[in-house]
């Protein structure tokens, strides 16, 4: 638990801040901004980044991605900069229900990998490498991004304790919760074995 300095009413501030600024949902805005249509009708109607790269525009997938990441790290700094160590978890964990269940779409949003990686970034850079890399080895290993994204975000509570961030172990564990609920679907095929892989048509 972070020591709480900040008061009530100035952590219900930088909630809805963080909130705000992580329903903003880029993927569909880099959608119609590279001239790509709805992204709710295609592919898996998923708002993320990696949705947008099924559309075959890797420029628009890497904006997507460098941008649900950047609404995490910039909820975080800001609260950092402005509130206090309580202030910034609680502006990290609420950019990514802000990606998950945005209010401008019906809080039917994307599974929040990107943005759970720039609340990371934001709160220790440290983890965010040790995530970072655990992701790139399970890719590599079993050539699932969802597998990847689940085994990453559940040692980040592991990576927070062991690199010396004790006192984020409840934010790191939400934001875990979190992402392994939106993945429920991916985890049930990867159970039966039928989950895609990377570079899989």
């Amino acid at each position: 638990m972070p020591e709480l300095t900040s008061g009530i009413g100035l952590l219900a501030i930088w909630a809805v801040m963080g909130y705000l600024l992580g329903s903003i949902p880029f993927g569909v805005i880099s959608a119609r901004v590279f001239g790509l249509g709805n992204l709710r009708e295609i592919g898996s109607g998923n708002i993320g980044a990696t949705n947008v790269l099924r559309t075959g525009n890797k420029a628009a997938a890497a904006t997507t991605l460098l941008f649900d990441a950047g609404k995490g790290t910039v909820a975080v700094l800001l609260a950092r900069a402005f509130g206090g160590d309580d202030a910034q978890q609680v502006a990290g964990v609420m950019a990514l229900v802000g990606h998950c269940f945005p209010v401008w779409l019906s809080f039917k949003g994307g599974k929040g990998v990107a943005t759970f990686l720039g609340a990371v970034l934001g709160l220790a850079w440290p983890v965010f490498l040790a995530c970072g890399l655990t992701w790139l080895i399970t890719a590599a290993i079993g050539r699932m991004s969802s597998l990847a994204a689940l085994v990453a975000t559940t040692l980040s509570p592991v990576f927070f304790l062991l690199l010396g961030y004790p006192n984020m172990l409840l934010a790191s564990i939400t934001l875990g919760v979190i992402i392994i609920w939106r993945h429920r679907e991916n985890i049930q095929r990867i159970r039966d074995g039928v989950e895609s892989k990377i570079g899989q048509k």
